[in-house]
């Protein structure tokens, strides 16, 4: 079985920009601590506000295009929280990792890698929901 539902070129099309977006997301964050540890602090920063929040913002808009192609109501509890997990990434995203970007504290540090740690648990638990579907 295949992860994309329809088989239909406009929803393939968005399943794939969702899955590249989500990659562009998530994937950077990886490489925060040892850039961070190097001293590379403006060059996440950038990174952070040029890539991986657009990238967040663009997978919401090419989950909710599979959403409507797919004809799934926001009322499906696998969907109303993928879109709550998603919300709470953007929100650690912007309120906890930005600000832990510009500052060379210890509690910017713990900051920043609490911040990573919560994002990539709203990945695999937004991953849960994508693929199992619960509820549905």
């Amino acid at each position: 079985m295949t992860a994309l539902i329809l088989d239909t070129t406009g929803y393939r099309i968005l399943g794939l920009l969702h899955i590249v977006s989500a990659m562009a997301a998530f994937g950077p964050l990886f490489l925060y601590t040892p850039l961070k540890k190097a001293g590379e602090t403006a060059t996440i920063a950038k990174l952070h506000l040029r890539l991986v929040m657009p990238a967040l913002v663009l997978m919401w808009v090419f989950g909710m295009g599979l959403a409507g192609i797919g004809e799934w109501k926001m009322s499906s509890p696998w969907l109303s929280a993928s879109f709550l997990i998603w919300l709470i990434a953007l929100a650690v995203n912007w309120f906890l990792v930005r600000p832990a970007l510009s500052e060379d504290s210890p509690s910017a540090t713990s900051k920043l890698a609490a911040g990573i740690g919560i994002t990539h648990l709203s990945l695999v638990i937004g991953l849960v929901l994508m693929i199992w579907k619960p509820g549905a």
